[in-house]
């Protein structure tokens, strides 16, 4: 099994709002798009949050739209063995440098974790850091977490606009 490896950093020197998930999936990897499967709610959600019709633009516009209202993405695990798209079979993972990520941000203040994979990994990365910043675990936009209904999960992310607002 060879190692999948995360995206770079869609950041600048705005970016207020950091959100990480924890590796691309299948569907990400193969078209080299940050939440490319098409039953992920992430653009919808985030979407949602920033008052932007994300799933009705391009990739490109999504991402400076998120840019545009200060929100950062990338992932916790910089490599890792994975078969499949699922957490769980995560295996061998490096981190990326969240702790300097974080630090090259002058306006970062909030972390935000899409996904319980993505909180453990990273809360611990960030703690081993000095790097002081709001942390806030989300509900995961994968299709993979369909229990919980779309409205709790946006009443979950809408915490986000706390950062936003300023």
């Amino acid at each position: 099994m060879t190692f999948k490896h995360s995206f770079a950093p869609v950041v600048n020197e705005h970016t207020r709002v950091l959100v990480l998930g924890s590796l691309p999936g299948e569907a990400s990897l193969a078209q080299s798009r940050y939440y490319a499967h098409p039953q992920n709610r992430f653009w919808h959600l985030i979407g949602d949050v920033i008052g932007e019709d994300l799933p009705g633009m391009d990739y490109e516009a999504r991402l400076q739209a998120l840019l545009d209202h200060r929100v950062g993405l990338w992932d916790v695990i910089a490599k890792a063995k994975r078969e499949g798209s699922l957490d769980s079979r995560i295996r061998d993972h490096a981190t990326n440098d969240l702790a300097a990520l974080a630090a090259a941000l002058p306006n970062l203040a909030a972390v935000a974790f899409n996904g319980g994979a993505a909180a453990k990994i990273g809360m611990q990365a960030l703690a081993e850091s000095r790097v002081s910043l709001d942390l806030i675990k989300l509900p995961s936009s994968s299709p993979a977490y369909a229990a919980v209904p779309y409205s709790e999960k946006l009443k979950a992310w809408e915490a986000l606009r706390k950062w936003l607002a300023v």
